[in-house]
């Protein structure tokens, strides 16, 4: 039998300099939020480890996800999967099409059954049979059935497969699903976003590959080093929401200050990411760093959850009341505060006068 390729072989095999090799393995642990003396480990599980096939399956969704990863701009992220992870199986970008891609997907989930990892991107209709989505001539119910049943684990890649997104948005006409809700005996790890970042998927599967296992979940399926802190706690706006200094509308002064946008939709405060952290395109941006509010795309039902450009719930600020009331009183403050500091400076200028002139009395 054949020996089978190592990522390390693999990412050799495509050009790419042990230098570059090394940065992505210890850029991978940094994300994973590991310790330093976890690089070594990452490293040797890379050199030695086969590639794990991954077949990408794609169902009721707009594809914003691959898009995400494959124009990821890092050296070696899209790399990862067009070439070092044996990606076996990707419709969108795959050259072969109808019966001759459909005997690749299930010669290979064949050949490496148990041992495969499956990413499924977008819902799943299930409604009148789930007649809404059919691929291979198979109902997109039928064919992640299937596929399923010889996977190592699943990985929902994007809002739609995790939590339904849009596709599920009342009142849901094909009755869409997230994959969780249909496979419930294996193992099954979310990664929210619309899309989500490029990084995350790919350490999530660094993760499988050097610990085979997957990274410690939350509540909500989630890896914890990437979903565990709301975005709200590291974004850079947040000393504006806590002086109570709020963008009103987009075109308004606080915008061209870069307030916080709390109040014209941000859903930081309730949203669980690594957006504010990661970032987007090597880290040179997001969507709130941009001038936009955060959607809260990672969290469920986000696109029924009020009107996308107003606030989801009231926030108390540290010591005050919420927002909402500190932003109507937020122009009073001011008058108040300016008013008070003219007072205090009349009275410190005023002492100062009696205070020379008593000097002056007593050398007379």
């Amino acid at each position: 039998m054949q020996k089978q390729e190592t990522f390390y072989e693999a990412v050799r095999r495509n050009g790419i300099s042990r230098r570059d090799f090394l940065r992505f393995c210890l850029l991978t642990t940094a994300y994973l939020g590991l310790e330093s003396s976890m690089f070594a480990k990452v490293v040797r599980a890379l050199e030695s480890k086969p590639r794990p096939p991954v077949f990408w399956l794609n169902f009721a969704a707009c594809t914003c996800c691959t898009e995400s990863l494959i124009r990821s701009s890092h050296p070696l992220i899209s790399d990862v999967v067009l070439g070092i992870i044996s990606l076996d199986y990707m419709e969108t970008i795959q050259v072969a099409a109808g019966h001759q891609a459909e005997e690749i997907v299930w010669e290979g989930m064949k050949r490496n059954f148990g041992n495969y990892i499956l990413a499924v991107e977008g819902s799943v209709p299930t409604k009148d049979g789930g007649v809404y989505c059919t691929v291979g001539g198979m109902t997109a119910i039928e064919y992640l059935k299937k596929a399923a049943q010889g996977a190592k684990a699943i990985i929902s890649v994007g809002s739609c497969s995790s939590f339904g997104c849009v596709t599920t948005a009342h009142p849901n006409p094909t009755g869409c699903k997230p994959i969780y809700k249909i496979i419930t005996d294996k193992p099954v790890v979310n990664i929210p976003g619309c899309p989500p970042i490029a990084e995350v998927i790919v350490g999530t599967i660094v993760h499988l590959i050097t610990f085979d296992s997957l990274p410690e979940l939350d509540s909500l399926k989630r890896p914890k080093v990437f979903y565990g802190q709301r975005i709200h706690d590291k974004c850079y706006r947040r000393a504006f929401f806590d002086a109570g200094m709020f963008v009103e509308k987009f075109d308004d002064e606080g915008a061209r200050k870069g307030w916080c946008l709390y109040k014209v939709g941000c859903r930081g405060p309730v949203t669980y990411n690594a957006c504010s952290i990661v970032k987007w395109n090597e880290g040179v941006s997001f969507p709130i760093q941009s001038g936009h509010p955060c959607l809260g795309c990672s969290e469920p039902d986000y696109w029924d959850n009020r009107p996308l450009y107003q606030h989801v719930a009231d926030v108390p600020l540290p010591g005050f009341a919420t927002a909402d009331e500190i932003g109507k009183g937020f122009a009073i403050g001011v008058a108040v505060a300016t008013g008070a500091h003219l007072v205090a400076s009349i009275v410190k200028k005023a002492t100062q006068k009696a205070k020379v002139e008593e000097k002056k009395q007593k050398e007379e």
